[in-house]
């Protein structure tokens, strides 16, 4: 029999510690064009976001031909960066593992493109435990609108209030709270102190039962 209630999990900074690789891709690409962002804004204004939203934020009004080259340019240069270590975070093969013995849903709600969850599914061989992916193509609102995070409750058929959202980025933290999720904050993008607002912080997957799951949904 199934649980009472599904995990939701963010992709990058989640399922594989991509942001290293992202900041000095999103570096290289904002270099390039004559922009120079600062920590304090790549936190803020591009983690956790489309790329529609971030581009069109850094560029101004652009055509939709050329988001699509700035996006497409973008993530090729991640892809490429990241392809020689590409792996899942620690613990997480045995955490899906378990959350599939036990008939846990299971979803990706992710800002990223659906070649980049394609790519992260080839390097890691976890497509096998997800039944229903988002990606950045299916939402108008990227997080911290909690847009994708109610369409994936929706797809579960289950209240928001049912489903846990695993989330490394302030945005996508907010985006889960807002849906009205139980929130697990990962550190691998920000510290335990700046996930205040989370149910739980955890560093990896190595630790996390399902008791400690079912313990937030009673909350």
């Amino acid at each position: 029999m199934s649980k009472s209630f599904a995990v939701i999990f963010d992709m990058d900074g989640v399922i594989v510690d991509t942001n290293p690789f992202h900041k000095e891709t999103i570096n290289q690409f904002c270099k390039k064009y004559g922009f120079q962002l600062t920590d304090e804004e790549l936190r803020t204004k591009i983690y956790g976001r489309t790329n529609r939203e971030w581009i069109t934020n850094l560029f101004g009004t652009i055509t939709e031909q050329q988001l699509e080259a700035y996006a497409f340019e973008k993530e090729q240069m991640f892809r490429d960066a990241y392809a020689a270590h590409i792996k899942p975070v620690e613990g997480l093969i045995l955490f899906l593992d378990m959350l599939k013995q036990n008939n846990i849903p299971r979803s990706i709600a992710t800002s990223a493109p659906r070649a980049n969850v394609d790519f992260v599914f080839k390097g890691t061989d976890i497509r096998k435990y997800f039944d229903i992916i988002l990606d950045e193509s299916m939402v108008t609102h990227g997080k911290p609108h909690p847009e994708i995070y109610i369409k994936s409750a929706q797809a579960f058929n289950l209240p928001n209030e049912q489903c846990i959202v695993i989330e490394d980025s302030l945005s996508g933290i907010q985006a889960g709270k807002a849906a009205g999720s139980k929130v697990i904050g990962i550190t691998t993008t920000h510290t335990p102190e700046e996930m205040s607002d989370t149910d739980l912080v955890i560093d990896n997957f190595t630790t996390l039962t399902i008791d400690q799951l079912e313990s937030l949904i009673k909350k």
